[in-house]
């Protein structure tokens, strides 16, 4: 059946409270919780960025069977290649397996903190390769020596890896991205229901075993239809800006400006607001319909986080696994 996640958005809520939303979340019975990996949140009235890693190491501890996963971790600037892939294997030792390593190329947003310049997304997507190829022969338990026209690793070798080798994602939007990385992943990450992108994804990888397809989707549950698309339209305006746009944005005054004439109702039209979960089914449908075989949640906002979790979540997940199909 389709599997569907829960949003630990650690750009709108802070370290402690993504904790406990996590163990509700493992309670209520979700597949899976993804974290977004960020050092700003989008919008100054978001509010949050606390360290991803840190907190999924104590998400780890705090549960017992919710598949972890970063949605997405960025391995060019801010972090080297060779320290994400030692991230990634503790937290895979400390969760018992249970984590997915997420990687995509990363938004301008999180990496300029570290005074580097900021790359054309076609040097990015190059950085992005060499840094799979160091992640993935670190995380098969090899001593690493590497020279790339963008990263060096001398002698690594990780000591402490779990008993099966972490998995891999990589954000991909287009043929290009497909063909590149396909056969450096082991699952594809996508924020868009493209059906075109899986059956790419899928041809490229024939004859290199099973993938998941993990996608992600926003929602603004409330009681109140008027209050919930206020909340998208305050916290998550900045989404209808598409990912070439919001890749390349240095700061949240960028986003402030960028996303000033967005109108609430715009913001409607592609985020599912208010109480109706049927609507909310049907929006994450598009997904499934397109061949992606996970589906994350994010829950706009803090404001509500809690009470979604108590009242709507439990609810929403039955009538998603009703309406899902069988793979």
């Amino acid at each position: 059946m389709t599997r569907f996640g829960y949003t630990l958005m650690t750009e709108q809520s802070g370290p402690r409270e993504l904790v406990r939303y996590a163990q509700d979340a493992d309670r209520l019975g979700f597949d899976f919780a993804v974290s977004s990996d960020h050092y700003f949140p989008w919008l100054d009235s978001q509010g949050h960025a606390p360290y991803a890693w840190t907190v999924l190491g104590a998400v780890a501890q705090a549960t017992e069977h919710l598949e972890l996963m970063t949605y997405v971790t960025c391995p060019i600037v801010r972090y080297h290649p060779a320290v994400v892939a030692q991230k990634a294997a503790t937290l895979a030792v400390l969760s018992d397996g249970r984590f997915t390593l997420n990687v995509g190329a990363g938004e301008n947003l999180n990496e300029h903190v570290v005074g580097q310049r900021w790359p054309a997304v076609g040097e990015r997507h190059d950085m992005l390769e060499e840094a799979l190829v160091i992640i993935g022969d670190l995380l098969d338990g090899e001593r690493v020596t590497y020279e790339g026209a963008h990263f060096r690793v001398d002698s690594a070798r990780l000591w402490d890896l779990p008993e099966q080798r972490v998995p891999i994602g990589v954000a991909v939007s287009g043929a290009q991205s497909v063909s590149r990385f396909s056969a450096l992943a082991d699952h594809l990450v996508a924020v868009e229901p493209d059906a075109d992108l899986v059956t790419r994804w899928d041809e490229a990888r024939a004859g290199l075993g099973p993938s998941r397809k993990i996608g992600q989707i926003p929602i603004s549950w409330g009681p109140d239809r008027d209050e919930a698309v206020a909340r998208a339209h305050d916290q998550f305006r900045w989404f209808g800006g598409g990912w070439k746009v919001n890749a390349d944005l240095p700061t949240t005054e960028a986003f402030e400006a960028a996303s000033q004439f967005v109108r609430p109702e715009d913001v409607a039209e592609s985020i599912p607001c208010g109480p109706d979960l049927d609507a909310i089914v049907e929006a994450v449908s598009a997904y499934w319909e397109a061949g992606f075989t996970d589906v994350a949640l994010v829950q706009v906002g803090d404001a509500l986080q809690q009470r979604f979790l108590d009242e709507a979540a439990g609810p929403l997940l039955e009538r998603l696994r009703a309406a899902a199909p069988a793979h």
